[in-house]
């Protein structure tokens, strides 16, 4: 691998996570999943950390799932279940996660995109950011993520409308609807998210890392019982005609 697609650095107290994939507006290959599914429990073990932001490299945020990976997941049944596994470890590992984690999303937030920032703590946006899940309209159960935490965000029929629909969802509106803490101007979620992440760095470690575990129960609640029923539906989902075809299509426009 010549470049490290999930860099991982220190600022003080903070970790700062980036996605680094800019070239591809940081869509998530199946290296990039992997690293995502493993960087939960390697924070956690690191006993000087305080708090961490996640972003992505240049432009985006992420653009959610790589295509070649959907391709791959179509024919390839064992890493289709790996990856899917995977999905569940990164729920559950940041639904655990004992760290206050802030999210500066600083460009699109497709797919699983959506997932990691709504599975953060605290969700900055840069004006010009959006958020997307595009699972249903290109094929796919809406499994990892966004089916157990917007509804708990925003109205029921509000996550419905987005989710079923696949339609972009602005920071502005994101704000609105809860799914965002605050919206800035291009360019300053990240410092905007820093500098939040060194205020909860100050403060007493195990009464924030509690209180978030206290708060985080409602969402774990809510994760045990769907999360089966949505992984495995979109298990079978990669065996659909439309997901093939789509997928496809996009190949035939050259990605």
């Amino acid at each position: 691998m010549t470049q490290n697609v999930l860099t991982v650095s220190e600022d003080g107290p903070v970790r700062i996570v980036r996605l680094n994939r800019p070239d591809a507006l940081n869509a998530v290959d199946e290296v990039l999943h992997t690293a995502l599914a493993d960087i939960w429990s390697e924070l956690d073990a690191d006993h000087d950390a305080r708090a961490v932001v996640i972003t992505g490299e240049g432009r985006a945020f992420t653009a959610g799932g790589d295509m070649e990976l959907l391709q791959k997941m179509v024919d390839d049944v064992v890493l289709r279940e790996r990856v899917l596994d995977e999905s569940r470890r990164i729920m559950r590992d940041m639904i655990g996660f004992r760290l206050p984690l802030v999210a500066a999303v600083n460009g699109p937030a497709v797919g699983l995109g959506c997932s990691l920032a709504m599975m953060s703590d605290i969700v900055i946006m840069d004006a010009s950011a959006y958020l997307a899940d595009p699972h249903v309209p290109i094929g796919l159960v809406a499994g990892d993520g966004g089916a157990i935490t917007w509804p708990l965000a925003m109205s029921l029929l509000a996550a419905k409308e987005y989710i079923l629909t696949g339609d972009r969802i602005p920071a502005k509106e994101a704000h609105r609807l809860g799914l965002a803490n605050r919206v800035v101007p291009d360019g300053e979620c990240f410092g905007a998210a820093l500098e939040l992440a060194h205020r909860l760095a100050k403060s007493p470690p195990q009464a924030v890392q509690d209180t978030k575990r206290a708060l985080n129960q409602h969402l774990a609640r809510a994760a045990s019982g769907v999360v089966e029923f949505c992984v495995s539906a979109e298990y079978r989902s990669f065996d659909t005609p439309e997901l093939r075809a789509n997928i496809a299509r996009f190949a035939e426009k050259g990605g």
